[in-house]
Formats: structure tokens, C-alpha cells, sequence
């Protein structure tokens, strides 16, 4: 069984999203089956069974796939690490050699990276060319567009909850 590393926090919002998905989402799917079928018991035509039935079905997936992640979950306490080195959860100041803007990212596991709350994938492009890269270095990451060279500015050790309020 093939190992998937996620940070204390990305542990916890999968185990989060589980329950919510289990405890409401679960009933509630449940109550809309049985009051089409109560309102409509020919299943063929009824659509709302029939969309109730769907979403039951991408939430029972959806549960299935948070109950493997968090079976194989391997939890990394950041908290541990220091130094200039990139290694898995450090948190990084890049800046865009072409066009000097600068970003921060966190290096994550695949199941808790999100873009849009600066946590990129360890086995993402950028991530796999930053592993190993310390303060200084320059790295070329191969894009869609071509390859990008970022120029790594900082790196951080800081505890999830205040690096999350920092974002």
C-alpha cells in the first residue's frame, strides 16, 4: 500500500470533509431518496429519485476515496524540520526570474494541494524541481508554456495554523 504524505492540517480537513460527508450529506441523500420514492413510486420517471440517486452515488464515491487517503495518510510533522534546504512542508518565497513577481507555496501532500490557498503537490512539476533546492538557488521548472526559472527567496519552517492565517 502505497504511502500518501499530508501535513497535520491537510490530515485533519480530509477527516473533516469525511465526517460531513458521512454524518449530513449521507442522511440527507437517504431522506431525499425516500420522499421521491414516497411522492412518485414510479422510479423510471421520477427525477428526483433519480438525481438523488446520482448525488448519493459521487458522495458514497467521494467517501470511499477520503476512507483510502486517510487509510494510507502519513502524517509529517513540519513542525520538526528547519534549515534552507526544500524538503516536504516547507513553505517558499519564489520570485519569477522573467518578471520578478514573487510567490510563496507551500509544499504539500497530493491530496491536500490547492492552488488557490498557495499549497502545490510535492509530486507536482514545481514541487519536484524545488525538493533538495536550498535559499539562493535558481530552478528551472518545465511549464506547458515552456520552461519557467524561479529564483527561490525564502524558506520556512512555520508552524500550519499561523503559515494558513499568513496566506
Amino acid at each position: 500500500m502505497k504511502r500518501l504524505p499530508m501535513t497535520a492540517v491537510g490530515h485533519a480537513a480530509l477527516a473533516d470533509e469525511m465526517r460531513h460527508r458521512v454524518s449530513v450529506e449521507r442522511p440527507s441523500l437517504v431522506r431525499r431518496i425516500q420522499q421521491a420514492i414516497a411522492d412518485e413510486p414510479n422510479m423510471v420517471e421520477n427525477s428526483e429519485y433519480q438525481v438523488a440517486l446520482a448525488e448519493q452515488s459521487v458522495n458514497e464515491s467521494r467517501i470511499a476515496e477520503l476512507e483510502d487517503k486517510l487509510a494510507r495518510a502519513e502524517i509529517v510533522d513540519v513542525s520538526k524540520f528547519s534549515g534552507d534546504t526544500i524538503k516536504f512542508g516547507a513553505t517558499v518565497t519564489l520570485s519569477d526570474e522573467d518578471t520578478g513577481v514573487q510567490r510563496v507555496w507551500q509544499i504539500v501532500g497530493e491530496p491536500e494541494a490547492d492552488a488557490s490557498k498557495h499549497k502545490i503537490s510535492i509530486s507536482s512539476p514545481i514541487g519536484r524541481a524545488l525538493i533538495g533546492k536550498s535559499k539562493g538557488a535558481s530552478v528551472v521548472v518545465e511549464t506547458p508554456g515552456g520552461a519557467k526559472t524561479y529564483k527561490v527567496r525564502q524558506v520556512n519552517w512555520q508552524d500550519e495554523r499561523s503559515e494558513q492565517e499568513h496566506l
